[in-house]
């Protein structure tokens, strides 16, 4: 979702993260990564037990699918940073709002599945 912030806030919505780690590691990825939107910290998971995200078994963080996912990212000069206290924890997406509205929402099955932008560009009401 980083690489299309403009067009998410061109639509009149905001970015915001949900990380795993704490206020260190999330200030390394911040700086690092050259983040200019809000990231929160679910430091124990509260949030992610909240809205039903799945932890990822060894295969789906190490398997066949995602270890070619892995060398793909790394060619292309992302890496991997400090996982925090719950490296298992797969993520998502949602798209919220106005109100307290979902619009949509992708709960990641692996460590390679996110939510397609266009998918989530066509959620943003506008």
């Amino acid at each position: 979702m980083r690489g299309h912030e403009a067009e998410i806030e061109e639509r009149g919505a905001r970015l915001i993260a949900v990380g795993t780690g704490d206020e260190r590691y999330a200030r390394a990825f911040i700086d690092d990564e050259k983040i200019g939107f809000p990231v929160l910290l679910d430091e124990e998971g509260e949030a992610a037990e909240i809205a039903s995200l799945k932890r990822g078994n060894a295969f789906e963080l190490a398997g066949p699918r995602t270890a070619g996912a892995v060398l793909r990212a790394t060619a292309a000069g992302h890496r991997q940073h400090r996982t925090g206290k719950r490296p298992r924890q797969l993520g998502a997406t949602f798209v919220i709002g106005p109100g307290d509205v979902m619009r949509y929402e992708h709960l990641d099955g692996d460590v390679t599945d996110h939510a397609p932008i266009e998918e989530v560009l066509a959620a943003i009401p506008g």
